[in-house]
């Protein structure tokens, strides 16, 4: 199995994924920065629940969260990669769907939602919008 170059990437991707093709949960390769992705998006409602599994391969499994039967994640997107990353500054944090979305923002207070980090007046690395 080849390694995996852009972790949160591949995280986004296999939501999108889980979304479209109605599955209830999304397990993926446990991570500090993946799990705290997914802390953001339980706060924020669009997912249900994330729990970590197993003791030598930890994995998160995120419990996807439905409308009927249309995902609560209508769409995700990259913004910094590893080839390009993107940093804002607290004023220039851009407002997802006119504010019915969400971008996710690595501060030096760790990851935030885009009103937390306006809030607060921190900047950072914008990792990826979601709505």
């Amino acid at each position: 199995m080849a390694a995996i170059i852009d972790p949160i990437s591949d995280m986004l991707t296999r939501i999108r994924n889980a979304g479209m093709a109605g599955l209830p949960t999304v397990t993926l390769p446990a991570s500090r920065e993946k799990a705290a992705l997914a802390g953001v998006l339980r706060e924020a409602g669009y997912i249900a629940d994330c729990r970590f599994e197993g003791e030598q391969k930890r994995q998160i499994v995120l419990d996807l969260k439905y409308q009927g039967k249309t995902p609560v994640i209508e769409g995700l997107k990259r913004v910094s990669s590893p080839a390009r990353r993107v940093y804002v500054q607290s004023d220039k944090i851009p407002r997802v769907m006119g504010g019915l979305g969400m971008a996710v923002v690595s501060t030096s207070k760790g990851l935030m939602n885009d009103r937390a980090a306006r809030r607060q007046n921190l900047g950072g690395e914008l990792l990826c919008e979601i709505w």
